[in-house]
């Protein structure tokens, strides 16, 4: 029972403030003997202090909890400094338990003897409240933690201002032979630089864009069959009066560019129950049909046969009729492993291709067949008159996948012309019949670039499966994983090669389409390449030769693989990197005091050595983690500033080997999977471990190590200096409490530029196409999106002379993004 004056509020924040000093004892106490920090346990002993001396009615409780608020307030700006979120993250509880405290239904029952026993002059001395007595301490704590705290919120540690350099190179508008109003391949040309020379919209007027029209394709994930990731990823295509997409689903669309109305649609028959983990469709492939000539194709071979029976492909022509002679192309690679040739003027099958039938099945001469487990999830690279395809492979299921060979057919008969196999580099000439590719050899499911005039095609390669065990691997699996390669265009033949990780351990393959330009150094132009990474290295390299043309450097890497397998003593690092600092206990988060106490445990329990740290047994901490830094939307490159325009994204993984006793145990996703559906990734059947993989998250599901989680930021690619860089993008559609915290959130998607410097991005976590300022990295404008916009904007002149942006919003699966089906295209006002 109560005692006389002790009101239940008060019994409340007692109990409250000891179970909360029992859990920080628990936890602080695991800490220390990890080696972690000793606040969580002595703030425990502040904790359970109060909790007595309110339950005795004590004022001294307010003196206490005011030693523990200022404790907790020093401590955390020794810490972190002036930051908010963690600031925020170690005294959100200390603080709402302070304002409880000063609370009157509190401060009026610490005062427990009797009124008779003293005088009333006495009693009205000894009254606590938040103004008088024991309670003004704390409350004077409370203010400065509130002052702190606002301080905090105008202060950004993380942020780099400057101003990137203004134009230094003259460019013609047309280069490449694309007409300025025109967006011909998926980086706009061969390049890949996702730059328009188009100026309508601009720094000034950029915040009046507005809606012009919507089209909705109908096609969404959710049928039966589709795997979480199948996603909306396309940039389309833009070339005459038309735009030219595709749908996850694999449809090819046509639309107006003015109207966005609906001109044509191909449906090309993708058979069923495939071996799916990614079903998606980044862009199609155009031919111009005025490229030079190829080398002269091979004789017709003799009908192919593989160690396995080739898939059945269905009929390639659905509805459409089909065309003869397609003197322009559209290239479309399915998920049941076919290239598909259409006249983009109606959608017609172009049957001169592939012996009659409009497509050639991308199965041949592939080893380990099982349709859906190979193909092309991005769009081929149109070389001269030449489609060069790679392909993606599942991704850790086992080591008897498909090879990662490259294939280069004529784009108007569909011979093949040459193949060149990472597990075999040195012969390119087309197979004979019955002979098969180097199964698992390092493939390429990125976006290649091309430079016609030397001759070139720039392919970035993955990993062999497994991504964390590589005991096995061959000396030529481990010379071209997690690289980029330069092939001749006519035969196919290695000219160089440059590994961006040695020996990789942790899925850090190329994700990225290499950026094409020409840069003006000491006076000179030099012909370079820019490679972004996972690992956040911008590799800037000739690409005649392959040689760095901003530093490369060999630095120490962490040692002791797991049995059977090496680490590479040193990796390689960029003088133009956005690698993090490395990860220490400070950096843990959480959204409360206690998920980051148990971050920091967690912390302290994985093996963590930094940056290339190798997968272990006990577990290790992967960062930055193999969502990567940059993804598969690559970066954009302006050749008139000589500037990247570029998206970091920071989040953390965990990677832990487990032990294989069968080729036949599920160690990942356990034994109750539906009997038909696809093992797990990371199973890894055929080698020694499986590898649980997740990301560094709290049990609240927030990430472990503190934000910002992504930023914009631009990088002078002659100097290799960052010129700026700013936190973007809100938690309003990644939290439970839709409040746009600008927090800088995850980004998985390609930014753009234009020559008037605006550069647009739609590939944020939360539901955003927004505008900046390519100058100094400021928001310029923002449109609110259906749906995840998880893709690589681009813009384009309309046929009534118009700048318009393009957006598609289809969100993406792994990510959590709210799926859609819907292309957008903003303009500015009619005048």
């Amino acid at each position: 029972m109560p005692g006389p004056g002790r009101s239940p509020v008060l019994i409340i924040a007692a109990i409250l403030t000891l179970l909360i000093g029992v859990a920080l004892a628990i936890g602080g106490i695991w800490l220390i003997t990890l080696g972690g920090s000793w606040f969580y346990a002595i703030a425990a002993v502040g904790f359970l202090l109060t909790g007595i001396l309110l339950l005795a009615q004590k004022p001294a409780a307010l003196w206490v909890f005011a030693l523990v608020l200022a404790g907790t307030l020093g401590w955390a700006l020794w810490e972190v400094g002036l930051h908010w979120w963690p600031l925020a993250a170690r005294g959100d509880v200390v603080f709402l338990i302070g304002l409880l405290l000063l609370t009157p239904w509190v401060t009026r029952s610490l005062d427990n003897r009797p009124a008779a026993s003293t005088s009333d002059r006495d009693a009205t001395a000894r009254r606590v409240s938040a103004f008088r007595g024991a309670g003004l301490p704390l409350t004077g704590v409370l203010a400065i933690a509130l002052a702190v705290a606002a301080a905090s919120w105008f202060t950004d540690p993380t942020r780099i201002e400057g101003t990137a350099p203004g134009p230094r190179a003259d460019v013609p508008d047309d280069m490449l032979g694309v007409p300025p109003g025109e967006w011909h391949a998926y980086g706009r040309t061969a390049f890949g630089q996702r730059y328009s020379p188009l100026n309508q919209i601009t720094p000034e007027n950029v915040a009046n864009l507005q809606e012009a029209w919507t089209y909705r394709t109908g096609d969404v994930r959710g049928r039966p069959g589709d795997p979480e990731e199948t996603t909306f990823q396309v940039t389309p295509l833009k070339f005459g009066n038309r735009l030219h997409l595709c749908t996850p689903h694999q449809s090819i669309i046509a639309l107006d560019d003015t109207t966005g109305k609906e001109v044509w649609r191909y449906d090309p028959k993708i058979r069923g129950e495939l071996a799916l983990q990614h079903l998606t469709c980044r862009g199609l492939s155009y031919y111009r049909g005025n490229g030079a000539a190829a080398a002269a194709p091979p004789p017709t071979p003799a009908p192919v046969t593989t160690a396995s029976p080739l898939p059945d492909l269905p009929v390639a022509a659905s509805e459409r009729p089909a065309a003869d002679n397609c003197p322009t192309k559209l290239f479309m690679p399915t998920a049941d492993g076919r290239l598909i040739a259409l006249n983009p003027e109606n959608g017609a099958v172009c049957t001169a291709f592939g012996g009659g039938t409009g497509q050639i099945n991308l199965w041949a001469n592939m080893p380990n067949v099982k349709p859906g487990a190979y193909y092309s999830t991005s769009p081929p690279a149109i070389a001269r008159n030449l489609i060069i395809v790679g392909g993606t492979v599942l991704d850790n299921v086992s080591t008897s996948e498909q090879s990662g060979v490259i294939r280069a057919f004529d784009v108007n008969t569909g011979a093949l012309v040459w193949n060149w196999d990472s597990g075999r580099p040195d012969v390119t000439t087309p197979l004979a019949p019955g002979e098969t590719y180097v199964p698992n050899s390092p493939n390429s499911w990125s976006i290649s670039s091309v430079d016609e005039a030397l001759g070139l095609i720039y392919i970035p390669l993955g990993n062999q499966p497994p991504d964390q065990w590589g005991g096995n691997r061959s000396a030529n699996v481990d010379r071209f994983s997690s690289s980029v390669v330069a092939l001749d265009i006519a035969t196919g033949q290695l000219r160089w090669v440059f590994q961006t990780v040695h020996h990789d351990l942790w899925d850090y393959d190329v994700p990225s389409q290499p950026s094409l330009i020409d840069l003006n150094i000491g006076g000179q132009t030099v012909p370079a390449l820019v490679q972004p990474t996972k690992q956040g290295e911008l590799y800037v390299l000739d690409r005649r030769t392959g040689q760095p043309v901003l530093p490369v450097t060999e630095k120490p890497a962490p040692q002791g693989a797991a049995p059977g397998d090496r680490t590479s003593p040193t990796q390689p690092v960029s003088a133009l990197s956005y690698d993090p600092p490395p990860l220490t206990e400070r950096d843990m988060w959480g959204a409360t005091l206690f998920d980051q106490l148990a971050c920091r445990i967690a912390f302290k329990k994985l093996r963590y050595e930094g940056r290339y740290t190798p997968p272990s047994l006990e577990g290790t901490l992967v960062y930055p983690g193999n969502f990567g830094v940059f993804n598969w939307g690559s970066v954009a490159v302006d050749p008139e500033r000589q500037i990247a325009f570029t998206t970091p994204t920071y989040i953390a993984f965990v990677s832990q080997l487990v032990p294989r006793q069968d080729d036949k145990t599920l160690y990942v996703q356990g034994e109750n999977r539906p009997e038909s559906s696809l093992p797990a990734l990371n199973e890894n059947f055929g080698a020694p471990f499986a590898v649980k993989l997740s990301a560094f998250t709290s049990a609240l599901g927030v990430p472990c190590q503190a934000p910002p989680w992504g930023y914009v930021a631009a990088a002078d690619l002659t100097t290799g200096k960052i010129a700026w860089k700013h936190k973007n993008g809100t938690v309003r559609d990644a939290s439970p409490i839709p409040v746009p915290f600008p927090m800088g959130v995850p980004n998985l998607g390609g930014p753009m530029m234009t020559a008037s410097g605006v550069a647009f991005l739609s590939g944020t976590i939360d539901y955003f196409v927004r505008g900046y300022d390519v100058s100094n990295g400021n928001q310029l404008w923002e449109a609110r999106l259906p749906a995840g916009g998880q893709a690589t904007p681009m813009t384009y002149t309309g046929a009534d002379g118009r700048q318009y942006l393009l957006v598609v919003a289809g969100g993406h699966g792994s990510l959590g993004t709210k799926a859609g089906d819907y292309v957008i295209a903003y303009a500015l006002p009619r005048t």
